[in-house]
């Protein structure tokens, strides 16, 4: 498909990717000619370099933490897997407990098993029935309550989930973490330009790594971040010229770079551009007083007025976690008597892209994990979609969708039927 029939869909699905905004392409193509390598030791090297160093300061300025706690990697999954493998190594013996949950992203739990592979007992969280996981339940899993084991040395627990949108207490969970000396490694791909995400609250002190993403808020796909704070500890889990901090090798792109800097402070911007959300950061409020509009307030005002319309055509719709707090621009819905993969495909014949899903498990349908460890049986976990809205979204998205949603759960119906 060409980018201009692509201009033709009608896009709901940014929480897979979301297009890339016009500042970041300008940037990126400002370093375009750049040859050098920025472990070159010449002028050109080191103007890269230069390019480089200028985009990890901002992205940590942005995010609250030091620049040298910003690992770039190639994107979220790389980011969780080096949390996940390489804090865990560096965080004690091999056969130490980890902790995380039954809604983690596939690149967090895929991770887990290889270390459970190595002799690493897993101790599964439990969230509840909205999908939140609760401190005491950290803690009990880090402590090892219900198996009389050691101590966890890390835990992994999304920050806003990549498919329902719910939003954890990280400030709790962080102070469950911290007092038992155990790492707490969450991935904020999906709260990134979307809530508040300031690491220099002392109530995220007890966070030691963060992953990022810049494709997720309308940078270049193929770059992300791993924030490892100081102090906590990080082996690699690639080998070569130990470019990022000796934890990871590989020659840093310096445009993705560039771009990643530049969609994490638009995005930046469009969190701060939210009255509703209360005090800030003095970083996120001078951003806010910088920003035209209310950014936050606009796309929660679109998956508001979908989640209660689509709910209204009455063509058997839940919206899933809908009493839990959740991130402002991901709506989960169930079809009952659909299956999802029915779905997503009619809605795609009327030229409306949505997912049903995580879009990084290799195309594959299933039902949907995250609903299934919220205690949602198969039929129901298999029959969701997820709508996700952006930057680029305007109120006509999700008003095509509504037009063909009850032709389509009509049609999916008598599809599972069969």
């Amino acid at each position: 498909m060409s980018p201009q029939d692509a201009s033709e869909f009608v896009y709901l699905d940014h929480a897979a990717s979301s297009p890339q905004r016009p500042e970041v392409t300008e940037a990126m193509a400002q370093v375009a000619g750049l040859p050098g390598n920025p472990s070159a030791l010449h002028g050109i090297g080191r103007a890269a370099r230069r390019r480089v160093e200028e985009s990890r300061e901002e992205v940590a300025e942005l995010v609250g933490c030091h620049p040298s706690e910003v690992l770039f990697t190639s994107g979220g999954t790389e980011a969780d897997n080096l949390a996940v493998l390489g804090g865990h190594e560096a965080a004690g013996p091999a056969t130490a407990p980890v902790v995380t949950t039954h809604t983690e992203h596939a690149a967090v739990t895929e991770a887990v098993g290889r270390l459970a592979a190595g002799g690493a007992p897993v101790r599964w969280a439990e969230v509840d029935a909205g999908g939140v996981l609760t401190a005491s339940a950290l803690a009990e899993a880090i402590e090892g309550l219900g198996d009389g084991g050691a101590r966890a040395t890390l835990a992994s627990v999304v920050w806003g989930n990549n498919e329902t949108g719910v939003l954890q207490d990280l400030p709790a969970l962080a102070e469950v973490a911290g007092e038992r000396g155990c790492v707490l490694h969450s991935d904020a791909v999906q709260v990134l330009g979307h809530a508040p995400l300031d690491l220099s609250d002392p109530r995220l002190a007890g966070v030691g790594l963060v992953s990022l993403a810049a494709h997720k808020v309308g940078g270049p796909q193929g770059v992300g971040v791993l924030v490892a704070r100081r102090g906590t500890g990080l082996s690699p889990t690639t080998f070569g010229g130990g470019q990022e901090r000796r934890v990871r090798s590989g020659t840093v792109p310096v445009a993705l770079a560039v771009g990643m800097a530049a969609a994490v402070r638009a995005a930046a911007g469009d969190a701060a551009r939210d009255p509703a959300r209360g005090a800030e950061s003095e970083l996120v409020a001078h951003r806010a007083q910088e920003a035209e509009g209310a950014e936050g307030a606009r796309v929660r005002a679109l998956r508001t007025a979908f989640e209660e319309r689509v709910v209204a055509l009455g063509i058997g719709v839940r919206v899933t976690a809908s009493g839990s707090p959740r991130l402002d621009h991901i709506s989960h819905v169930t079809f009952e008597g659909c299956r999802s993969e029915d779905l997503l495909f009619l809605l795609d014949s009327h030229g409306i892209a949505v997912s049903a899903g995580s879009a990084c498990s290799a195309g594959v349908n299933r039902p949907s994990h995250v609903l299934e460890a919220m205690g949602e049986p198969a039929p129901v976990a298999a029959s969701g979609l997820r709508f996700s809205w952006g930057w680029s979204s305007v109120a006509a998205d999700g008003e095509r969708a509504l037009a063909v949603l009850p032709e389509v759960a009509e049609r999916a119906r008598a599809a599972a039927a069969v």
